[in-house]
């Protein structure tokens, strides 16, 4: 493992543009949603309430699992899907940082301008 900081700090934006390129569809935050209830759900169950096939909710699962917002486990015929929280809220923090920043910036913005 790399102890530049730079490149640890490159990684985890990495990782967070991937997480927030999986959420930046509706229907994938509509099963973010359906999965932060708690329990997990098959495919079929998912697929319930959406206009879209099986096929299709499975394309945005496996986009979402490979972001890390999900994780699936087999169960006999069926593979079930949990949310995984730790990414959210790393997501959270990272939202948190920037905010942040830009309320720093905003303050020293009016400081200058007051003078």
């Amino acid at each position: 493992m790399s102890r530049n900081p730079l490149a640890r700090l490159s990684r985890q934006s990495d990782a967070t543009a991937t997480v927030f390129a999986a959420l930046g569809d509706s229907t994938r935050l509509s099963l973010v949603l359906a999965l932060s209830r708690g329990n997990r759900q098959s495919i079929a169950q998912l697929t319930e309430s959406k206009p879209l096939t099986r096929q299709a909710i499975s394309k945005h699962l496996r986009i979402l699992e490979s972001a890390g917002v999900v994780s699936s486990r087999r169960e006999g015929r069926e593979n079930l899907f949990a949310l995984n929280p730790q990414a959210l809220d790393e997501l959270r923090s990272y939202v948190e940082q920037i905010s942040g920043q830009w309320d720093a910036s905003l303050a020293r913005l009016k400081a200058f301008v007051e003078k």
